[in-house]
């Protein structure tokens, strides 16, 4: 049969460093940090007193006050920045078929502080279980895809993906797979996170997988910098409309990009450590390209996961040396972590966004915060560092890893 092609008809963002999409690419290509001293609770006796928060945000000021409570912050994050996309695609809710259209979500824990917040009342109580009776509802990971498939009455496929920090790119693939075999015309997919908690933050510094640059946050966040020391817990959302080509031309849409392919791979290495030769990475990153029908020499640029963490930067930049060759040199690579921390399971939403938007504007955002050379990265990578650099992007790849070795990779292109 033949496929489906499929395209980029709204955006939505909720991050660390903007509360739209405007403002969100406004912060990308000047470098904004979003690292800053934690207000949720006190961090006294904690190892990482810093995180990227959501700044100026009220979710009543998007949501009605007894909804918004039924609510975790990143069901909320997600009503809001899915609203966006959707107002942006400018889809015709009262036209269209709604039995045919979709929302697929990725979130890596759901409501984790929800769930904390919970316990430690039982725990302060008298060992009687009075539980909030929206305690399940609002914990449960499925229930962001949920609502907003309630709040417009969308009655396709409705889930969640939870691959860890590869969950929205995961939605982003099962997605683009319900639209290229003819089961939906629109789906509304991305990803959403708030772990900027109590439990978030102790058992991530636990692990110790967090910076603890306390002495100065909004450098914390250095990918590829030889003094990275650990990632910059982030939170939000990002939200991206999916549409079939021919029924997003039919209604005269903007189309931001298509989406030519996804690839998935395993590490089948280590709960939490990548494969020092990024065997899984070289596996997602060739698995897209042949999904996709493309070229390696056809890339543009690659928004890495780059976290900042020792081991995962050097694995995936050996990685992409491995699968393009001396092509490597040419694409410009980045990682837009370096501002907005990591969104766990909403990170392969918001960075597909920032690389949509590097092919709309042509301008690369920056790897901000790199003051040290790592001989063990090749000099000859264009990393895009501290400074946006013009680039007429015309393909472009958003990698995204979890936790279990779980592997995603999306590539967009440009439509003439």
């Amino acid at each position: 049969m033949e496929l489906r092609r499929v395209v980029i008809t709204g955006l939505g963002a909720l991050t660390p460093i903007g509360n739209t999409i405007e403002e969100y690419w406004e912060a990308l290509i000047s470098g904004k940090s979003g690292a800053a001293p934690i207000t949720y609770f006190d961090t006294e006796k904690f190892k990482t007193k810093f995180a990227c928060e959501l700044k100026n945000f009220n979710a009543t000021d998007f949501l009605d006050r007894k909804e918004a409570r039924k609510m975790d912050r990143f069901t909320q994050y997600a009503m809001v920045a899915s609203d966006e996309a959707i107002a942006d695609s400018k889809l015709d809710l009262d036209a269209i078929n709604k039995l045919r259209v979709g929302v697929i979500w990725g979130a890596g824990i759901g409501g984790l502080e929800t769930f904390q917040d919970e316990v430690l009342n039982f725990a302060g109580g008298d060992g009687t279980p009075r539980f909030n009776p929206f305690f399940i509802p609002k914990m449960i990971a499925d229930i962001a895809p949920g609502n907003i498939s309630i709040k417009h009455g969308f009655m396709g496929p409705n889930y969640t993906t939870v691959s860890a920090c590869a969950s929205s790119a995961n939605a982003m693939i099962d997605a683009l797979n319900y639209i290229r075999l003819g089961h939906c015309d629109v789906v509304v997919t991305g990803g959403s996170e708030a772990a900027v908690t109590i439990a978030g933050m102790g058992g991530f510094n636990a692990m110790h997988a967090l910076s603890t640059r306390n002495e100065s946050p909004e450098t914390a966040s250095r990918p590829f910098d030889a003094t990275r020391d650990g990632f910059v817990l982030g939170e939000g959302a990002g939200a991206i409309i999916l549409e079939d080509y021919e029924h997003a031309k039919a209604r005269g849409a903007k189309i931001y990009a298509e989406v030519l392919g996804g690839g998935l791979s395993s590490d089948a290495y280590h709960m939490t450590a990548p494969h020092p030769e990024g065997i899984g990475v070289i596996a997602v990153m060739k698995n897209c390209l042949e999904n996709a029908g493309v070229k390696p020499e056809e890339v543009d640029h690659i928004n890495t996961h780059g976290t900042s963490t020792p081991l995962g930067d050097v694995a995936e930049l050996k990685a992409i040396s491995e699968v393009f060759g001396d092509h490597a040199k040419n694409i410009n690579i980045n990682s837009t972590k370096s501002m907005t921390g990591h969104l766990l399971g909403a990170a392969g939403a918001i960075e597909s966004i920032a690389a949509i938007l590097a092919m709309e504007h042509g301008i690369v955002p920056p790897t901000i915060n790199h003051e040290f050379v790592d001989e063990n990265i090749d000099p000859k990578l264009n990393l895009t560092l501290n400074k946006a650099q013009k680039r007429n992007v015309k393909v472009a790849m958003s990698n995204t890893f979890g936790f279990g070795g779980h592997n995603a990779c999306v590539l967009f292109k440009k439509l003439d």
